[in-house]
């Protein structure tokens, strides 16, 4: 199994507002390990960006805090999971959190 998981970061741990974070963490898991691991500064925000430059990357999972409901059907059209409400945590944690089935995820906190 070969993930690719991004986050949206503000000092290595998640920021709530997902188009305006300072980067994204970049995670790479295989057979559920972390192999490789990178923080990459988004491009300017514009509405539909985002969805297309991380499947750019490779993503297949988003975990976030809250995200419009635009920019879930953007991802999905891209084949990428999107996973809201999560807690702010470092941003390898949430990774490991998710690929070992223990990611808490509550309300979509976006209100766009």
């Amino acid at each position: 199994m070969r993930w690719i998981i991004a986050i949206p970061t503000n000092n290595s741990c998640l920021c709530q507002h997902f188009g305006h974070c300072e980067k994204f963490a970049v995670i790479q898991i295989e057979d559920n390990k972390i192999t490789r691991e990178s923080y990459l500064e988004p491009p300017p925000h514009e509405p539909g960006v985002l969805p297309a430059w991380l499947a750019s990357k490779g993503v297949t999972h988003i975990i976030a805090g809250g995200m419009g409901h635009r920019a879930v059907s953007l991802f999905n059209h891209h084949n990428i999971r999107v996973y809201t409400g999560a807690e702010e945590k470092p941003a390898r944690t949430l990774a490991e959190e998710l690929v070992n089935n223990r990611l808490i995820t509550g309300d979509n906190t976006c209100d766009h």
